[in-house]
């Protein structure tokens, strides 16, 4: 029902039907996979308190500590990893 209203409007479908659905729906992978990377970053950013309950009363100092959150996850996402004294470059 959803998938043919977004249908009727032009929008592509970007999220696989469950397994177990006996219609199978084409879709993209990539996008897929880029919209899964959107939805981990949001998860992640919930995790910083002060993100998650909106603690600031100005916009400039909220999204401030939006970008702050965003540019430590992505340090620790790809940044080194010593284990042993072997020091690796951790990438997904």
């Amino acid at each position: 029902m959803v998938r043919e209203a977004l249908q009727d409007k032009g929008i592509r479908a970007c999220i696989p039907r469950r397994k177990q659905h006996e219609k199978t729906v084409k879709y993209d992978k990539r996008r897929y996979k880029q919209r899964n990377q959107i939805e981990f970053m949001f998860g992640r950013l919930k995790d910083w308190r002060r993100v998650a309950t909106v603690f600031d009363r100005r916009l400039k100092v909220f999204l401030s500590a939006i970008a702050l959150a965003a540019t430590v996850i992505y340090w620790l996402r790809n940044s080194m990893r010593c284990r042993n004294g072997a020091c690796v470059t951790h990438r997904r």
